[in-house]
């Protein structure tokens, strides 16, 4: 599976079925009619994609989707470190964003974190934390562009426009050059209470998507919680539903409009998300990002019902330093 930069959508040509597209009221683009058209168009388009794997990556791209991870860790039981383990991690990014938000909280909570990605040239950028202009170039998004001010500067040290990731966020990462759909990888992770599998699984022919996917669920302790993100739809509700994954209720919508730019690149390309549709019977399921795979563990909320697992907020105190000199 080879990586390839991702092109940047910026100044390139539309075919005039995507500039009539853009150009329609965002009213008409959500009817019944506008969401047919687009389902239509978006069948057509995965189906003739030639796929290859893309970085784009930004940091906090998606912080519904830190939130309820913040969440989840939350609710572990004590007495042991909570294993997370991030599949697919382009050159940290995502890494980062996680951690930021979970150490930022939970000063006391040892957290035990395995990041790999198949590509040996974006695990080392990774682990060197250092990012530049050239790192925007590399993935075709402006990585930075989610931060304000404030988490620029609580997140990175600054040498002019290149931030390097602070050493609470990059000391005890462990990186692994590997595949997530090797079913050998349970022997290097262990069984994580929390994995993350974000933004690659779209770019893979549905086949091959299906048994990585199978192959990444099977990672998850017993109890644990999976979040997918960046899939095709079809791909991650037949094998939720193959694998009894329940449901997770908890900010679904939010997450599932929570990343801009999949959401702005559908119908017109085979990573677009498309708008979120309750009047589908598999609704449920289709657009729920996040899974409790397996039997519940001790310290987790249970299920609110027969198909779905709801998480209850947890209280947010006053952001605090995870270590003195931050």
């Amino acid at each position: 599976m080879a990586h390839a930069a991702h092109a940047p959508l910026e100044g390139r040509p539309l075919d005039a079925g995507e500039r009539l597209w853009r150009r329609l009221p965002e009213g008409i683009r959500d009817t019944r009619v506008g969401r047919s058209y687009g389902s239509w168009m978006h069948r057509i388009v995965r189906r003739r994609a030639h796929r290859e794997m893309y970085l784009g990556t930004q940091f906090l791209r998606n912080r519904p989707a830190l939130e309820l991870a913040r969440r989840i860790v939350a609710r572990r039981g004590p007495g042991r470190p909570v294993r997370v383990a991030v599949l697919g991690c382009s050159i940290g990014a995502e890494v980062y964003s996680l951690l930021w938000t979970l150490r930022a909280e939970r000063a006391g909570r040892e957290l035990v974190v395995d990041a790999l990605d198949i590509s040996p040239e974006v695990i080392e950028l990774a682990r060197a934390g250092r990012y530049g202009p050239d790192a925007s170039t590399f993935v075709g998004a402006s990585i930075f562009a989610p931060l304000s001010d404030a988490e620029r500067r609580e997140m990175f040290d600054w040498d002019g426009p290149t931030g390097t990731v602070k050493p609470w966020l990059r000391d005890g990462v462990r990186w692994h050059v590997a595949d997530a759909g090797d079913p050998t990888l349970v022997t290097r992770l262990g069984r994580p209470d929390l994995v993350i599998a974000s933004n690659f699984l779209c770019h893979l022919p549905p086949e091959a998507a299906r048994a990585c996917l199978r192959n990444i669920g099977a990672l998850v302790a017993p109890g644990g919680h999976l979040v997918v993100t960046g899939v095709d739809l079809d791909v991650r509700t037949g094998v939720a539903r193959e694998l009894g994954w329940q449901p997770v209720a908890e900010l679904r919508e939010a997450i599932h409009e929570g990343d801009a730019l999949v959401r702005a690149d559908w119908p017109w390309r085979w990573w677009g998300l498309e708008p979120l549709d309750r009047r589908r019977g598999d609704w449920v399921t289709r657009y729920s990002a996040a899974f409790r795979v397996g039997a519940p563990a001790p310290g987790v909320a249970g299920p609110a019902g027969p198909a779905t697992t709801q998480l209850r907020p947890t209280p947010r105190g006053p952001r605090r330093r995870a270590t003195p000199g931050r």
